[in-house]
C-alpha cells in the first residue's frame, strides 16, 4: 500500500510537471496510480450557456471520493505551479463557471450512482435521502416517488446535478414555501480543497457545512448529500392566471405566497409577444384561449401570467378544486382567462422537460444562452422591470423572463448565498430571469451575442447601483467586481475561502480567486 501511494505521488508530480509545462505532454490516458486522468474533452470545455469555452488539460473521472481527494491533497500540498480543479455536473453553467482553463476537470456523474433512503419513524422524525453529488434531480425524483416520498424544493430543470444546484441555491416555485434547495439539506459529505474528506451538517463543522450551500464550489466538491424527503402528491392541480398590469400581477403574486397552507408553487413570467405565449404554453397541457392585442412596436402592449399549483393528496377530505377556487376569487386576473389542468406530480415537475424536446426537435437547444438571473428587492421590482422594458423591444424578443416573489425567511444567512440588502424587515424579495437565446442560424452572430451580453451586464450593474439587486447564478469578469457584489459579506466568504481553499484551486471558472502561484504563502495572500 505504502509503495502504491508513493508511486502515485511521483506520478502526480509528473502530472504537474507537465501541466506547468508550456508544452502539453497530455495526449492520451494516463494512469496514475489510483487515478485515471484523461485528455481533454469538447465536453469538458464547453457548458449550456455556449459563450465561453475554456480547455482544460486533463479530465478526472473518479471512481470515489477518494481519487477526488488525492488530487487535491497533492495539488494543495505542492508548491509547484498554478493547477487548478472545476467539477463539472450536468454542464448546466453558463459563462464557463464550471470549466478549468490548462486545468483539470472532474467529471462528477462517474461517481457511484446508488441512492439511500429513510423513511420517518415517529412523530419528531423525518425522511431523507443520501444521494451522490453527481447524481440528477430527476434520478432522485424518479427513485423516491416509488417510495412515495419526494424532495420539497426543486429547479425548474430536473437534469441538473444535486451538487451543482447545492453550490448555487437551487430555486423554483416552491422555494416561497420550502426555501432554495440549500435550505433543506441535513448533511454533506465535502472533498476541501486541502483535500480532506468531511462529512458536515449543521451541527458538525457547520461552518464548511454552511460556507459550501450557496458557495460558488470555492470551498470544496460535493460528493453526497442528506436530502430532506416529504410525503409526494399523486396528482397537482396547476393554474394560469393572465394579466395586464403589472402591479396587479405582483401583488396577487404577493397574496399566493401569503398562503402556504393552501398553495404549494407560485411563479410567473411576462408575455411579450406571441412567440413568448406560445413557448411558454408548450408544456400545459390544455388549451389557453387567450389572443391578447400586443399593440405596436411604437406602442406595445404587456401582458403577465401566474403560475400556481396546488398539490392533490387525493383526500376525501380536500376538494382541490374548491381549493382552487376559493383562492382564483381573491384574485385580481384578467376576467375569464384563469386556466387549470391536473397532471401527475412527476410531470408537473418535469414539465421543463417537453419544452426541451421542442427545442432540440427545432435545433434551438445547442444555442447560446445569455442568460441573466437576479434577485430583486420588493421595493424595486417596478423599477426593474421599467429598467427592462426600456432597454428590448417586445415585439422581437426571443426568450422567457420569469418574476416571482421569494420570502426571505426561508434562507439561512449563514449560507453563502447572497440576496439583496434590505433596508426594512420586508419579507418578500423577487427572482428575476431573462431566459434569452441567440441562435446563430437565425443571424445572431458573434457581433450579436456580445451586443445581448453587454446589454445584460448594464442591465444588471444599473440594479444593483440603482435598486440594490444582487445576481443569481452570478458573473463577473473582475475580482473587485466579487468584491462589490458580496458587499459586507465578502470578509466572511474570503476568510471561508482562506481556510478550506487556501490555494485557490477549485473554482477557477468563477473568476472569484484567480490562482498566484508567485506567492510562498499560498495563491490566497492577495486577497485576504
Amino acid at each position: 500500500m505504502e509503495v502504491a501511494m508513493v508511486c502515485t505521488r511521483v506520478n502526480l508530480l509528473i502530472l504537474i510537471l507537465s501541466l506547468c509545462s508550456p508544452y502539453k505532454f497530455i495526449q492520451s490516458p494516463m494512469d496514475f496510480g489510483p487515478l485515471n486522468l484523461l485528455p481533454t474533452t469538447t465536453t469538458a470545455s464547453s457548458d449550456f450557456g455556449r459563450i465561453l469555452f475554456h480547455s482544460p488539460s486533463a479530465v478526472l473521472k473518479p471512481q470515489a471520493p477518494r481519487d477526488i481527494s488525492l488530487l487535491l491533497s497533492f495539488l494543495s500540498a505542492s508548491p509547484l505551479g498554478k493547477v487548478t480543479v472545476a467539477a463539472r455536473g450536468a454542464g448546466h453553467s453558463i459563462h464557463g463557471q464550471a470549466q478549468a482553463l490548462d486545468g483539470i476537470v472532474v467529471e462528477m456523474s462517474s461517481l457511484p450512482s446508488e441512492i439511500e433512503f429513510y423513511r420517518r419513524e415517529g412523530e419528531g422524525d423525518v425522511s431523507y435521502a443520501d444521494v451522490g453529488g453527481g447524481i440528477m434531480w430527476i434520478e432522485l425524483l424518479e427513485q423516491s416517488l416509488k417510495l412515495g416520498l419526494a424532495p420539497r424544493s426543486w429547479t425548474d430543470y430536473l437534469y441538473l446535478t444535486i451538487g451543482g444546484t447545492l453550490s448555487n441555491a437551487g430555486i423554483s416555485g416552491q422555494t416561497f414555501k420550502h426555501g432554495p434547495q440549500i435550505s433543506n439539506v441535513l448533511q454533506l459529505e465535502v472533498v476541501t480543497g486541502r483535500g480532506e474528506i468531511v462529512t458536515c451538517s449543521p451541527t458538525k463543522d457547520a461552518e464548511l457545512f454552511n460556507a459550501v450551500l450557496g458557495g460558488l464550489g470555492q470551498f470544496g466538491i460535493i460528493t453526497r448529500a442528506r436530502i430532506l424527503l416529504q410525503e409526494a402528491p399523486q396528482k397537482v392541480k396547476w393554474v394560469r392566471a393572465f394579466y395586464d398590469d403589472f402591479a396587479t400581477f405582483t401583488k396577487d403574486q404577493e397574496l399566493l405566497v401569503s398562503m402556504p397552507v393552501l398553495v404549494d408553487y407560485v411563479e410567473g413570467f411576462i408575455v411579450l409577444n406571441e412567440q413568448s405565449l406560445h413557448s411558454s404554453s408548450i408544456a400545459f397541457p390544455t388549451n389557453v384561449d387567450f389572443n391578447p392585442d400586443f399593440g405596436t412596436k411604437n406602442n406595445p402592449k404587456i401582458y403577465y401570467c401566474i403560475e400556481f399549483a396546488v398539490h392533490d393528496y387525493q383526500n376525501k377530505n380536500i376538494n382541490v378544486e374548491q381549493v382552487v377556487e376559493v383562492i382564483s376569487r381573491q384574485m385580481s386576473h384578467i376576467a375569464s382567462h384563469l386556466y387549470s389542468v391536473e397532471v401527475s406530480y412527476f410531470d408537473f415537475l418535469n414539465r421543463v422537460r417537453m419544452e426541451e424536446m421542442s427545442l432540440r426537435n427545432s435545433g434551438l437547444w445547442e444555442v447560446h444562452h445569455p442568460w441573466l438571473n437576479m434577485f430583486v428587492p420588493r421595493a424595486g421590482i417596478s423599477d426593474f422591470r421599467d429598467l427592462l422594458m426600456d432597454s428590448i423591444s417586445p415585439d422581437n424578443f426571443e426568450g422567457l423572463i420569469l418574476i416571482y416573489p421569494l420570502l426571505r425567511h426561508k434562507w439561512d444567512t449563514n449560507t453563502s448565498v447572497v440576496l439583496p440588502d434590505s433596508g426594512s424587515t420586508d419579507q418578500v424579495m423577487y427572482a428575476v430571469g431573462i431566459l434569452r437565446s441567440a441562435n446563430p442560424d437565425d443571424g445572431c452572430s458573434h457581433h450579436c451575442l456580445q451586443e445581448l451580453l453587454l446589454h445584460h451586464s448594464r442591465l444588471a450593474g444599473a440594479a444593483a447601483s440603482g435598486l440594490g439587486a444582487k445576481q443569481y447564478l452570478a458573473h463577473h469578469p473582475t475580482p473587485a467586481g466579487w468584491r462589490r457584489h458580496f458587499g459586507r459579506r465578502w470578509e466572511r466568504f474570503a476568510d471561508r475561502k482562506a481556510r478550506f481553499d487556501p490555494r485557490c484551486i477549485l473554482g477557477p471558472g468563477q473568476g472569484i480567486f484567480p490562482r498566484d502561484s508567485s506567492s510562498s504563502n499560498g495563491a490566497f495572500a492577495s486577497y485576504s
